[in-house]
């Protein structure tokens, strides 16, 4: 079996850290693990498989030699690295927002679009965590009739706004504690004991950039240029995983019983039968794991070709770091 030489860029952050992890998780064939990260970073050592690897400071000569980088940096330093990787000749799975939307580039859910992988020209992105969570759950019914329109919330925890993210939560929550006033920097108000029904940037429709992506991604995943979806995106005070309603109309009725088996059957994805008595999971049933756990599977009483769904995954793995190098191990395996 060939193995390979990787490297994560941005490998110091929250996603590059799961990155590595999971690459180890894996078991994949690697000869070499390059962390690149920022020069502030260079000299840190972390582990990996045993031993203590040290983190590289990013340059333009930092990708010679590599088979694949994975990318979890921000869409501007993905912009400035991107054709640097390109050169070397490495494989860029990059899961910034850069590329999402360049027909020149798939973008690429293994389970649900993964032969588009290879139609790459040294370029794959990585979706938006909350699509990839959402299409994980709604793949299989649009198998069985091809999903027309979705109306989507989401619930999505505080490590989607990184370290700093985390930490205010944290923070804030001791401080309620102490009787203190919580002091807030990252989220535009307070986010412990509240939600927050606002993620991105406003456009001229009034939805975020956020809630619009699910739509233009989705159109690209599925196959299916006509999807149409209203989104609103909530932060709730959860440390990790996202939750997700969604309502899908479909172009032919399908039954629960047959939604529920596709969903059962579907690879990534477990059906909330028995949970303890639930028949729904919640973000901590799906924390730390690979897997889109679906439930609450009902239907839509407003329209006769609708379903309704609750669905969770933990957007650092399977909305992050795990998708990527599903992707990776994807190309590596053919």
């Amino acid at each position: 079996m060939k193995s390979y030489r990787i490297g994560i860029l941005g490998a110091t952050g929250a996603v590059g850290r799961e990155m590595r992890k999971i690459l180890e998780e894996y078991g994949l064939p690697i000869t070499e693990l390059r962390l690149l990260a920022s020069s502030r970073s260079a000299g840190e050592r972390l582990p990996f498989a045993g031993r203590e690897l040290p983190v590289q400071e990013t340059t333009e000569n930092a990708f010679a030699g590599l088979d694949f980088v994975l990318g979890a940096v921000e869409a501007e330093q993905s912009r400035v690295w991107a054709p640097a990787i390109r050169r070397s000749g490495a494989v860029y799975i990059d899961n910034s927002s850069t590329f999402r939307l360049d027909p020149a580039v798939p973008l690429v859910v293994p389970e649900v679009n993964g032969a588009d992988a290879f139609t790459h020209s040294g370029i794959i992105a990585n979706p938006n965590c909350s699509t990839v969570i959402s299409l994980m759950a709604a793949a299989p019914i649009h198998r069985l009739s091809p999903i027309e329109s979705m109306v989507v919330s989401t619930y999505q925890a505080v490590s989607g706004a990184g370290q700093a993210g985390l930490k205010e939560l944290q923070e804030q929550l001791r401080a309620i504690t102490a009787g203190e006033e919580p002091r807030r920097k990252v989220f535009p108000a307070q986010i412990a004991l509240n939600v927050i029904p606002h993620i991105g940037a406003e456009g001229e429709n009034g939805y975020t950039d956020e809630e619009m992506k699910l739509q233009n991604e989705g159109r690209r995943i599925l196959h299916q240029p006509e999807l149409r979806v209203s989104c609103t995106c909530v932060r709730v005070p959860v440390l990790r995983s996202h939750s997700i309603s969604m309502t899908l109309r479909t172009r032919e009725p399908v039954t629960l019983e047959a939604a529920r088996a596709a969903i059962r059957a579907f690879p990534g994805v477990r059906l909330a039968e028995d949970l303890d008595g639930r028949d729904y999971p919640t973000p901590l049933d799906s924390s730390d794991g690979d897997a889109v756990w679906v439930g609450r599977i009902r239907r839509d009483l407003t329209d006769e070709r609708g379903l309704t769904l609750w669905c969770c995954g933990d957007q650092l793995r399977k909305g992050a770091a795990a998708n990527a190098v599903q992707i990776l191990r994807l190309l590596s395996e053919k």
